[in-house]
C-alpha cells in the first residue's frame, strides 16, 4: 500500500495496519486488549452487520455512553462504510439526548455500560423508532457477525457527527469526513515537525469525552499512527495516573480545568512520569501560572492545541520550544498554523486587518467541516463559499505568524469604549493565593455601558477579600481592565466539555435588559 501519510480513510488505515503490524496492540480498555488484526476483523463484522441491517452511506447511528473500546470499534466500523457515528455526551439530560437522536434520525442507538436505562429514559420523546443495542449485544456482533463484502466510504463522505456544546440554543451537528480527520497529516509529515511525529513505542491516552473532538480525535490520532489507544471511560486523576504508570502512556490531551484538578491531587507529586513525552492542552485559555506549575510537575514537553469542532480539532499548535517556565511572549499565543492551514484576521466588514490588530479569526484548510447537519443557514453564516470558517474568536497574528487569541468575540466586554477580553483579566487574577478559579463577565453599568466583574471560587479553607483581589489585578493589567467588583461562589457553572457557562453567570445581572450588551 502507498505511504501511510497518503491514506485518507478509516478503511484504508485499518486494512493497512492489519497487514503491516497485525499483532501490534491497537486499543486497550481495562483488561481488554485488541491487536490491529483484531480491530480489522471486529470492525469488518460490525460493518457487515450494518449492511445486512439495511444501513447505507449517510445513515446515522448514535452512542450514549462514556468512552469505551466498543464505542471506538463501532465508530471505526461505521466509518469504514460511510455510516455516520454521532456520539452523545453522557452528562447531558435525557431531553438533550432525545434532541440529538431526533436530529440525526439515527437507525440504531448504542448504549454503553451504565446506560442500559437510556431507552426507557427516552420513551415518548423520539419522533421515530430506532433500534437500541446495549454493550453485550454490540460485543457479540463484533465477535461473531457473519462477514460480507462491503463498499468502503470515500475521502469526502461524512463519517462523524459531533454536536457543538450548546452554550446557547440547541447544539448543532458538525459533519466531518474522512478527509477532515486525516488529510492534514500529510503536510505535517512532509514538514518534519518533531512534535507531530510519533515514535513507535508510544501509547496515546484517550481520556476526554468521546462526544467531543478532544476525545474521539485522540482515538483517530492513535489509529492513524498505528499506535495503541489507551481508553479511559472518563477522566479521573487516579485513572490517568494509572495509565501513565502501568499503561505506558506517552501523550494525552487535556483541558486546563482538568490539569488544575491533577495538580491538586495528593498522588500527583509521587507518580513516575518518565515515559510521558507530551501533554497536549487546549479548549480554553490557560493561565500562565498554571502552565508553569504543570511544566515543573510533569517534566515533559507541552503543546498547546487551538481549534474547534468545526475545524476537526487542532489547526494551530504552540510547540514545546516556545514553552518557557520563566514566561515569554509566545507562551501567551496559541502558536502557528499547521502546514496546510490558512489563518486570517478580519474586521466587522470582512476586511483583513493589519498585522497585530485584533479582529475575528477565520481559517481555511482540509480540516474544515462539511457543514452543520440540516442547517444550511447556520452553515452559510459560519462556512463561506470559498471555504473559510468563522471561528467566533477574537485575536491577532504577530509579525512572526503566531496567533494570539483574546477571547470569544461574543464574550468581549466593551467598557467605556475599550475592549476587554475576559481571558486576559482571568490570567491576571489567577495565582492569587486565595483564588481557586475565576471567570470574568461584563455587567450593566450606567456610566461605562458595561463594567468588568470577576466571579471567584475560593481555595479550600480560604476566604476571598474582594478589595485584595482587585488590588492584585491592578498590578498586572491596565486600569480599565481591572474588575470593578468581585463575587464569590462555590463553583463555576460548566458544560459537559468543561467550558465555563458565562451566559449563566451573566443572566442574573442582565435580567430585564433586551440584550446582554449595554
Amino acid at each position: 500500500m502507498s505511504d501511510v501519510a497518503d491514506l485518507l480513510t478509516f478503511d484504508e488505515f485499518i486494512r493497512h495496519w492489519a497487514e503491516a503490524r497485525p499483532e501490534r496492540l491497537a486499543m486497550r480498555e481495562e483488561d481488554r486488549f485488541w491487536s490491529y488484526a483484531d480491530l480489522e476483523a471486529r470492525t469488518a463484522r460490525i460493518a457487515s452487520f450494518f449492511k445486512a441491517a439495511g444501513l447505507a452511506k449517510g445513515d446515522r447511528v448514535c452512542w450514549i455512553g462514556k468512552n469505551s473500546d466498543i464505542y471506538f470499534t463501532l465508530f471505526y466500523a461505521a466509518a469504514r462504510i460511510g455510516v455516520v457515528m454521532a456520539p452523545i455526551g453522557w452528562r447531558l439530560a435525557p431531553p438533550e439526548w432525545a434532541y440529538i437522536v431526533n436530529d440525526t434520525q439515527s437507525k440504531i442507538v448504542f448504549t454503553g455500560p451504565g446506560f442500559e436505562g437510556a431507552q426507557a429514559a427516552l420513551d415518548g420523546q423520539l419522533r421515530h423508532s430506532p433500534r437500541f443495542i446495549g454493550e453485550a449485544e454490540a460485543r457479540e456482533i463484533a465477535a461473531s457477525a457473519p462477514r460480507i463484502d462491503f463498499a468502503p466510504a470515500g475521502p469526502d463522505e461524512a463519517v462523524l457527527q459531533l454536536y457543538t456544546s450548546g452554550t446557547t440554543g440547541n447544539p448543532k451537528g458538525v459533519e466531518l469526513s474522512n478527509r477532515n480527520l486525516f488529510a492534514l497529516r500529510k503536510g505535517t509529515a512532509d514538514a518534519g515537525l518533531a512534535y507531530t511525529q510519533w515514535e513507535d513505542d508510544e501509547v496515546v491516552l484517550v481520556a476526554m469525552p468521546c462526544a467531543h473532538i478532544g476525545g474521539t480525535g485522540l482515538g483517530v490520532m492513535a489509529l492513524a499512527s498505528g499506535l495503541p489507544g489507551y481508553v479511559l471511560a472518563e477522566f479521573t486523576p487516579d485513572g490517568l495516573f494509572d495509565a501513565i504508570e502501568t499503561g505506558g502512556v506517552t501523550r494525552f490531551f487535556i483541558v486546563p480545568a482538568a490539569l488544575h484538578i491533577l495538580l491538586q491531587h495528593p498522588r500527583c507529586a509521587t507518580v513516575d512520569y518518565s515515559r510521558l513525552k507530551y501533554i497536549l492542552y487546549g479548549a480554553a485559555p490557560i493561565p500562565l501560572e498554571l502552565l508553569r506549575q504543570c511544566i515543573q510537575t510533569f517534566g515533559c514537553e507541552f503543546i498547546q492545541n487551538y481549534g474547534m469542532t468545526e475545524t476537526t480539532g487542532t489547526i494551530v499548535m504552540l510547540p514545546p520550544e516556545d514553552h518557557d517556565p520563566n514566561g515569554n511572549k509566545r507562551m501567551r499565543s496559541a502558536g502557528k498554523p499547521l502546514p496546510g492551514v490558512e489563518i486570517k484576521v478580519i474586521d466587522g466588514e470582512g476586511n483583513e486587518v493589519p498585522t497585530g490588530e485584533v479582529g475575528e479569526v477565520i481559517t481555511r484548510s482540509t480540516n474544515n467541516m462539511l457543514g452543520y447537519w440540516n442547517l444550511p443557514d447556520a452553515t452559510q453564516k459560519t462556512l463561506t463559499g470559498d471555504g473559510w470558517v468563522h471561528t467566533g474568536d477574537a485575536g491577532y497574528v504577530d509579525e512572526d505568524g503566531y496567533l494570539y487569541i483574546h477571547d470569544r468575540v461574543k464574550d468581549m466586554i466593551i467598557s467605556g469604549g475599550e475592549n476587554v477580553y475576559p481571558a486576559e483579566v482571568e490570567s491576571a487574577i489567577y495565582g492569587h493565593p486565595d483564588v481557586l478559579e475565576v471567570a470574568v463577565i461584563g455587567v450593566p453599568d450606567e456610566r461605562w455601558g458595561e463594567a468588568v466583574k470577576a466571579v471567584c471560587v475560593p481555595k479550600p479553607g480560604k476566604t476571598i477579600d474582594p478589595e485584595n483581589v482587585i488590588g492584585w489585578a491592578r498590578e498586572k493589567i491596565a486600569g480599565f481592565k481591572v474588575p470593578k467588583s468581585i463575587d464569590v461562589i462555590e463553583a463555576l457553572p460548566r458544560n459537559a466539555s468543561g467550558k465555563i457557562l458565562r451566559k449563566d453567570l451573566r443572566a442574573p445581572y442582565w435580567a430585564g435588559y433586551d440584550r446582554q450588551v449595554n
